[in-house]
């Protein structure tokens, strides 16, 4: 898994620096900000982040608000 980005021209997306195989699946998250940038360390928390969850390893709603409270 990898981030990157990309922008939309005439309603297709323009990935900016990166080849993607044909076929490929994406996840587009949407920006209200004029600009999303991530620091390095940024990316890398938020790749291991992504990893975490296709292991599994996952909060339940109740742990996440008990942590809450």
């Amino acid at each position: 898994m990898r981030i990157t980005k990309g922008t939309v021209v005439d309603g297709r997306i323009v990935v900016e620096d990166e080849v993607l195989t044909e076929g490929s699946n994406v996840t587009v998250l949407v920006s209200d900000e004029p600009a999303f940038t991530l620091t390095r360390e940024e990316e890398a928390s938020l790749l291991e982040a992504i990893s975490e969850a296709d292991r599994g390893n996952l909060l339940n709603a109740e742990d996440v608000l008990r942590r809450l409270q």
